[in-house]
């Protein structure tokens, strides 16, 4: 499940205690001692190492990884949390690409069913309530900014081989009617004469009115 279970008891200080992770040196484990040197003592704040694991910043062990270095980067820290959250959450966002903009309440009530039950009211409205604050640190990139979906590309390429069959079928049209020729035929029946007289008349007429 592509679900982080961690969460914070309140998340009044998340703001601050993110703030104060960028301004200091990366520890060599991120431990309970290194959050007090952050000048957070209290009890609520502690949960923070799990969820900083669950978002990829630390190790199992509580070691910095690649991206808690990224998100010193003041230029940079909205995005790496951004893509942080989409990965730790990334079930969330399979339901709603737009999980980000949820509201507690809605988030809340997803996660219910993606935990398929097994959490409590409290601990599911705890986990909701960092999600929400967390993603109030961090910018999203659009899930589909300048890129077509693969359903858009096909889409265009079917449109395209339509023109193309229609420009054929017009091509082909106009050859044919280029490529017409008319003809016809007369069929005469002759009255039973033996005066000569009378046929030289039928061909003369023939020859001025039809021919």
């Amino acid at each position: 499940m592509a679900l982080t279970n961690a969460y914070l008891a309140q998340t009044k200080n998340l703001g601050a205690i993110l703030k104060a992770i960028r301004g200091a040196q990366a520890p060599d484990k991120f431990t309970i001692r290194f959050l007090v040197q952050l000048e957070f003592k209290s009890t609520n704040d502690r949960n923070i190492i799990a969820v900083l694991k669950g978002l990829n910043f630390l190790d199992d062990a509580g070691t910095p990884k690649q991206r808690y270095f990224d998100y010193l980067d003041e230029t940079q820290h909205e995005e790496v949390m951004g893509q942080a959250i989409q990965e730790a959450y990334a079930d969330l966002f399979k339901v709603n690409n737009k999980a980000n903009e949820m509201s507690q309440a809605d988030v809340k009530a997803k996660l219910r069913t993606l935990t398929q039950g097994s959490k409590g009211d409290a601990v599911l409205k705890k986990m909701a309530m960092t999600f929400v604050a967390l993603c109030k640190e961090a910018t999203f990139a659009p899930a589909t900014a300048g890129k077509k979906t693969g359903e858009d590309k096909t889409g265009d390429k079917d449109k395209d081989k339509d023109k193309d069959k229609e420009k054929k079928g017009d091509e082909h049209h106009e050859d044919n009617r280029r490529a017409m020729n008319l003809s016809y035929v007369i069929n005469i029946e002759l009255p039973p004469t033996r005066d000569q007289a009378v046929y030289d008349a039928i061909f003369r007429s023939l020859r001025e009115h039809i021919l």
